[in-house]
């Protein structure tokens, strides 16, 4: 094998067509556009959705549901997931930031305690939320649920 002898894999090279050039290329007069109407021209450019002036499908589909735009996504975390992390990093105190540095929540979430699982250490939790269980299993254990 030489390297004067390589060639592409077969099929893989395609020749591109060259049109207007000519009558006897068989891609000359109007290039491959057809005859007349917007994609014949220069410059045109469909917009999105458009579907060639039928009904588009975004409005023949009927429309239903509601999204409120004012939504608070919270993330949640639930107490056996705090008590396993306290037991992991050995403290008490559990912060936004000791969350975030253990890796459960990113730095755009906001956070809401919930009541799954028990807490057997008084734990001091400050993040965003909780839910009315999770506080008082947290208060029950002798620890202490801040909203911050």
């Amino acid at each position: 094998m030489k390297l004067s002898s390589l060639k592409p894999a077969e099929g893989s090279v395609k020749v591109r067509k060259r049109v207007g050039r000519g009558q006897g290329s068989g891609l000359g007069g109007t290039s491959a556009r057809g005859h007349k109407g917007a994609q014949s021209r220069s410059g045109y450019s469909r917009k999105r959705g458009f579907e060639g002036g039928q009904m588009p499908i975004q409005r023949r589909v009927p429309k239903f549901g509601f999204k409120n735009i004012n939504r608070v996504e919270y993330k949640a975390i639930n107490l056996d997931t705090l008590q396993i992390l306290a037991d992991a990093i050995g403290s008490n105190v559990i912060t936004f930031e000791t969350l975030y540095s253990n890796g459960l929540v990113s730095k755009s979430d906001l956070v809401k305690i919930l009541s799954r699982g028990a807490v057997t250490s008084a734990l001091e939790v400050t993040v965003k939320g909780f839910s009315g269980a999770a506080k008082a299993a947290i208060e029950a254990a002798g620890g202490k649920a801040i909203v911050g």
